[in-house]
């Protein structure tokens, strides 16, 4: 018996060796893999940096101090935010946000130019409020770009890098994961965003959002907090969209945006089994423009869209953000289904008709430059008038910008129609034009302007 309790100890003795062991391999690879994860994102950090930029914009904004018994001040303002090298000849691309009303931006690259200056003053390429994007150049050669992944790739879950200047801390970079690929602020914003837990602060606004490849699969513009802080709560405009945006800056100036003329929904599970679809398998048609592309194209109310350009569809994500990989003036072609079966529609890709955006191709700047306005206007005519409903049926538009803001207080928007300056009816851009210079030195100018259907006082004040 004493014999046999021996060798049960002996065997214990090397099965705990032996399990030992076991642990101290599996620790020894768990320690690799972890050195191995980290020795990549360094890798992956070392890249994108060197292609990451500090903005910061100056200008000049009303400050309602508390402490001046509620004066109104006009004081100096500075924001910083980041931005992404596009080209190695000095296109940058941030947040409209973070340069918007700026007077003067300036630009500090990240990383060791030896011999060089890191810090350029840059000049406004193109910007889309509605977007959240701007363009801008600076002067330098032989600077390090990063490349645009697909947003479509997106998947919930996987490990995203942010990189940017929060809260003023230039070159700093988070970790985090994709915690939704098409998050809409609410049922009536056309806008889709990538939602992510990486850390995003203040200054972070422009900087890249990239995957483990280094590819930029977003752009971080603003975060959901109580604080002020982070919150786990970020979210970045998707690659394809900012890629869209980034070719039309260059090409025009401005953004166009594209579309079939359809409303369409996603398959959920109630109308897959109400109308015997698949469930996420295409989008469902609620409606069709009269007279627009698709309704020309064939297009019908209950059609499923399966497919644009053989790119399967499955939500109202997938056809938005597909979009805008096409130009205007494009054709794609759709698979629907339509009574059980299969059919090809060929669809031409056009611009809203409501956009004021797309004025401004039609502009000549000599012609319509109203330089005391920094703005391009065009005179209101027919074809105007049946684009954009108007209340007052004369004055100008303000298609397009030519520069920072010349006065303080109130701003024109793209889109503003002009109707008087101080009183004085305004019928044409030479109007405009002799209206302000009637306005003496010193003197405020009162601009009535209709915005969205509203009419509104803007007051502005050049001292």
């Amino acid at each position: 018996m004493k014999q046999v309790v021996t060798l049960i100890t002996v065997g214990i003795v090397f099965s705990i060796a032996a399990n030992g062991g076991l642990q101290a391999q599996n620790r020894n690879r768990a320690a690799q893999s972890l050195a191995e994860i980290s020795d990549s994102l360094r890798d992956i950090s070392a890249t994108v940096s060197l292609s990451v930029v500090q903005i910061t914009a100056t200008g000049y904004g009303i400050d309602n101090g508390d402490h001046q018994n509620g004066v109104s001040l006009l004081s100096r303002q500075r924001s910083t935010g980041s931005g992404i090298i596009l080209s190695d000849d000095g296109y940058i691309m941030t947040n409209a946000h973070v340069i918007e009303d700026a007077r003067s931006i300036r630009v500090k690259l990240n990383g060791q130019r030896s011999g060089q200056t890191s810090l350029f003053d840059a000049k406004l390429s193109g910007m889309d409020g509605l977007l959240d994007l701007a363009l801008l150049k600076i002067q330098a050669q032989g600077l390090k770009p990063l490349t645009f992944g697909s947003s479509m790739d997106v998947k919930q879950g996987q490990i995203v890098m942010a990189f940017g200047s929060p809260l003023g801390l230039e070159n700093s970079v988070s970790m985090g994961v994709v915690s939704a690929t098409s998050r809409q602020l609410s049922e009536d914003d056309p806008r889709l965003f990538v939602q992510t837990d990486t850390p995003i602060n203040p200054g972070n606004s422009g900087g890249p959002l990239v995957d483990v490849r280094g590819r930029v699969v977003g752009i971080n513009t603003f975060i959901f907090s109580r604080s002020g802080g982070n919150e786990g709560i970020g979210f970045a405009i998707p690659s394809n969209v900012a890629r869209y945006a980034y070719t039309s800056f260059r090409r025009d100036g401005h953004v166009h945006r594209g579309q079939i003329g359809v409303n369409v929904r996603t398959i959920t599970p109630p109308i897959a089994l109400a109308f015997n679809f698949e469930p996420e398998n295409g989008v469902l048609v609620e409606d069709v423009l009269p007279e627009g592309p698709a309704d020309k194209a064939g297009l019908r109310v209950g059609d499923v869209i399966l497919t644009m350009n053989e790119v399967p569809l499955h939500n109202i994500r997938d056809l938005s953000l597909q979009l805008y990989e096409y130009m205007i003036g494009n054709k794609v072609t759709l698979q629907v289904l339509r009574n059980q079966k299969k059919l090809p529609i060929f669809v031409s890709v056009t611009e809203s008709k409501n956009d004021p955006v797309r004025f401004a191709d039609l502009l000549n700047p000599d012609q319509n430059l109203i330089s005391k306005l920094a703005i391009l206007g065009v005179t209101l005519d027919d074809k105007i008038r049946d684009l954009l409903p108007l209340r007052i049926d004369k004055g100008v538009l303000v298609a397009a910008f030519a520069g920072p803001p010349l006065y303080f207080g109130d701003q024109l928007h793209q889109g503003d129609v002009i109707h008087a300056v101080n009183g004085h009816s305004v019928t044409s851009v030479d109007e405009l034009r002799k209206q302000l210079d009637n306005v003496k030195s010193g003197q405020p100018i009162v601009i009535q302007a209709e915005r969205s259907g509203s009419l509104n006082f803007l007051v502005m004040d050049g001292n």
